[in-house]
C-alpha cells in the first residue's frame, strides 16, 4: 500500500497528465522517484510517462500536424498491451495517460481546423471528434461527426464513430442503425480499438471469443450483430441502393469462387451480411418468397451454423 504523501504527489502527476502537460508530470515524477524508486504504483506511472515521452520525441520525423496527430493516436493500440506487462491495470493512471495522449493529439488536429463556415476535410472533423470522445466530451464529438458525415456520407469510419457517440449519449436507436450501416459499407476500414460504447465492445468480445482474429473480427461483427439482436434496427433500400447491393453480391460470389483461404475468411462473412440485407429488402417489399428461400440456401452452404441461428 502506497503512503498518503506519495499518493498525493502522484495525484499531482496525474493532474498534469490529464491536462496534457507531460513534461511537468515527468518532472514531478522524478522528484517522487528519488525516495520511492521501488514503489510499484510509481513505477507503473513511470512506465506510462516514458512510453509517451518516447513517442513525442519521435514526432520531429513527422512532417505535418496531421501526421503527428495520426502517429500519436495510432500508438494507443499498442499502449494498453504494453501497460499490461507493467503490472495490474490501474484505471486512474490509464485514464490520466489517455487524456494526456489525446489532448496532445487534439492540438495537432485543431491546428488544421479552418474558421467556421469554411469547407473542412471530413477526416479532420473525424479525428478531432475522436480526440474529444476519448476526453469524454461526447456532445462536442457528436456535433463534429455530424459535420464529417455531411462531407462524406459513404465513410464507414465516420459512421461507426458517429454510432459510437450516439451510443455513449444513450441514443441507442440511432447507434444501432448507424453501426449496421457502417459495417455494411466497409467493415475493414473501421478502427475497432477506438470504439468505446458497451454495445459494440461487448459484440467485439463475443466475436473474438469465437476464435476469429485480425480482419475477420470486423467482417463477422455485422453478422453476429444481427443474429444476437444488436443490429436490430433496419431501414429500407432505395431502388438505386438495391441495384448496387445486387451488383455487390454478384461480385462477391464470383470472387469467392477462386479466392485463396485468407481472402475467403473475409469474403464469407461479408457475403452473408450482404445476403441479410437482400433478405430484408425482399421482406420489406413483399417480394416472391422463393427469392428469400434461395438466399437462405446460399447462407446455409456458406455457414450452416449462421443459417441455423438466423432461421431458428
Amino acid at each position: 500500500m502506497i503512503s498518503e504523501p506519495v499518493h498525493e504527489l502522484l495525484q499531482q502527476v496525474l493532474n498534469f497528465l490529464k491536462s496534457g502537460e507531460i513534461e511537468q508530470a515527468s518532472n514531478e515524477l522524478s522528484v517522487i522517484l528519488q525516495q520511492h524508486l521501488d514503489d510499484p504504483e510509481v513505477l507503473y506511472v513511470l512506465a506510462g510517462v516514458d512510453f509517451w515521452l518516447e513517442k513525442l520525441d519521435s514526432l520531429d520525423k513527422k512532417a505535418t500536424a496531421f501526421e503527428k496527430g495520426e502517429f500519436l493516436i495510432s500508438q494507443w493500440r499498442s499502449f494498453l498491451p504494453y501497460m499490461q506487462k507493467k503490472g495490474k491495470d490501474r484505471d486512474a493512471v490509464l485514464y490520466a495517460l489517455k487524456r494526456c495522449a489525446f489532448s496532445i493529439a487534439l492540438k495537432f488536429y485543431q491546428s488544421l481546423y479552418k474558421e467556421e463556415g469554411v469547407s473542412q476535410d471530413p477526416e479532420v472533423y473525424r479525428k478531432i471528434s475522436l480526440c474529444y470522445k476519448a476526453l469524454g466530451d461526447y456532445e462536442r464529438a457528436l456535433r463534429l461527426l455530424e459535420q464529417a458525415k455531411d462531407g462524406n456520407m459513404e465513410s464507414a469510419p465516420i459512421l461507426a464513430e458517429l454510432a459510437d457517440c450516439y451510443a455513449l449519449c444513450g441514443e441507442m436507436r440511432f447507434a444501432k442503425v448507424l453501426f449496421r450501416e457502417a459495417f455494411f459499407k466497409d467493415a475493414g476500414k473501421i478502427e475497432l480499438y477506438f470504439l468505446e460504447s458497451e454495445i459494440i465492445q461487448r459484440l467485439v468480445k463475443q466475436v473474438e471469443d469465437m476464435g476469429y482474429e485480425g480482419g475477420e473480427i470486423a467482417e463477422w461483427i455485422p453478422v453476429y450483430g444481427l443474429l444476437y439482436g444488436v443490429f436490430n434496427v433496419k431501414r429500407g433500400l432505395r431502388a438505386l441502393e438495391f441495384g448496387k447491393l445486387k451488383q455487390s453480391v454478384f461480385w462477391l460470389e464470383n470472387e469467392l469462387k477462386s479466392a485463396p483461404p485468407e481472402r475467403t475468411a473475409l469474403l464469407v462473412p461479408r457475403l452473408i451480411n450482404h445476403y441479410f440485407w437482400l433478405i430484408d429488402h425482399y421482406v420489406n417489399t413483399d417480394d416472391d418468397k422463393a427469392k428469400i428461400n434461395e438466399i437462405l440456401l446460399k447462407i446455409k452452404l456458406l455457414d450452416e451454423n449462421v443459417y441455423e441461428k438466423y432461421t431458428m
